[in-house]
């Protein structure tokens, strides 16, 4: 592992990633980036590992360092499920730093991020063999941006919205529609595309309805609590448990709470829902996302499934944490070079896993990549041993176990049958 230096890491990235293009013909008209982190098993104490860095953990284990991860996948993978690209720049790892959003102060992530995204697009155009022409490719990279941030488009009445799948596209954004507009943010002026889902609407009224039920429980809890003089807290103890209860997004502006009485027998409780204000927030913010983007020449479509490929690399995430299947973890490096070695080789197989099942989704043969894998593993090779009385040694005959329709089908495709063993 210590023979491979970052700048062999990229040279082999590029070669693998210029075959695999060219071999699979994947789409690179679209790429989209996502981070994650990992935990790790470095000691705390070790100073050989700086890459290993305390930070929000996305796999809850606080108690370990983390190695960021970006991930790049293709927009649709030919079709048939996104294709992760090669790692990224250098090997895709990074230091995890805290989320430095409410103070203002830069994110070193954040400019992580924006530097993969431009190493990747160069590197796109140099797997396709065109010349890098025209302005930064930053200004054509996708931002999904906080609706609340825009007041003024959310105020977009209903009647300007229009469906999705208009040019004959039905079936796949029904209930999807949407606004064609400008939006000033991140420093410049570029087109915005405001959606409303119907499914996600109702999705996020299910979550605040299950919210209410919770809050208004403890509320009430707390309210009898208090009515029958239970209590020896003080009266900021009481509002620190009230504010506590009602911390969740846009509980505050659903419900009021009262607080009155200064000792702790004297306190007492009321509260109530204002169903008016729950209409307005689902009216202004329930089902909508604003797409922030420079292809100012692409089709509404193209761009609502270019923001829906993020699930893509949600779920490469998810099979690289899987702990069976091309699995990140656990990893007990405790050196960068080898962390990156690590990331490399791991988001390696992740990549063969979704060609392969690519290439079985070609072959009408629709799976996942854990039961792609599982099938593959139930092809095995068996040797038989065939006594001849007591004469010499056994004679040896090797061959493969019995096979399913689909394991044979899956042999077939991937030629399986030319490294077994002959008869």
């Amino acid at each position: 592992m210590d023979r491979l230096s970052v700048a062999d890491l990229r040279a082999i990235e590029t070669k693998l990633g210029r075959r695999i293009v060219t071999e699979f013909g994947l789409d690179l008209t679209g790429l989209v980036l996502d981070m994650t982190n990992f935990a790790t098993f470095i000691d705390s104490g070790n100073e050989k590992a700086p890459i290993a860095q305390r930070g929000r953990a996305k796999q809850k284990r606080v108690d370990l360092r983390l190695v960021g991860l970006g991930l790049v996948v293709t927009r649709d993978g030919g079709g048939s499920g996104a294709v992760p690209y090669l790692s990224g720049r250098p090997a895709g790892c990074h230091p995890v730093q805290r989320d430095d959003r409410r103070t203002g102060r830069p994110v070193p992530a954040a400019d992580y991020l924006r530097g993969v995204a431009d190493d990747r697009l160069r590197r796109r155009a140099e797997f396709r063999r065109q010349p890098r022409t025209g302005g930064g490719y930053r200004d054509r990279v996708h931002r999904l941006l906080p609706p609340s941030d825009h007041p003024a488009l959310l105020a977009i009445p209903k009647s300007r919205y229009r469906p999705v799948d208009a040019d004959g596209d039905a079936g796949r954004y029904r209930g999807l529609t949407h606004v064609d507009t400008t939006v000033t943010a991140l420093g410049v002026t570029r087109r915005a595309v405001l959606t409303h889902s119907t499914t996600l609407h109702a999705k996020q009224v299910r979550g605040l309805d299950q919210t209410l039920a919770t809050v208004t429980g403890k509320l009430t809890a707390l309210q009898g609590r208090l009515a029958r003089g239970r209590t020896r807290k003080s009266r900021a103890a009481v509002q620190t448990e009230i504010a506590t209860i009602c911390r969740h997004r846009w509980v505050s502006d659903i419900i009021t709470t009262t607080l009155t009485g200064d000792k702790p027998a004297e306190l007492r409780l009321t509260w109530r829902t204002d169903r008016r204000a729950r209409t307005r927030l689902e009216n202004r913010i329930f089902g909508k996302r604003i797409l922030f983007t420079g292809h100012d020449d692409w089709p509404v479509t193209d761009i609502v499934a270019g923001y829906r490929s993020q699930s893509d690399v949600e779920a490469g995430f998810r099979q690289l944490k899987d702990t069976h299947v091309v699995s990140f973890s656990p990893m007990h490096h405790w050196t960068d070079q080898k962390i990156r070695v690590h990331v490399f080789y791991c988001v390696l197989a992740l990549t063969i896993a979704h060609l392969m099942r690519r290439e079985a989704e070609h072959a009408d043969i629709h799976m996942s990549v854990r039961e792609l894998l599982n099938e593959l593993s139930g092809i095995q090779e068996t040797v038989l041993l065939y006594h001849d009385g007591n004469k010499g040694r056994p004679r040896a005959k090797r061959m493969l176990t019995d096979m399913t329709w689909t394991q044979q089908k899956l042999a077939d495709l991937f030629n399986i049958h030319h490294y077994a063993p002959t008869r």
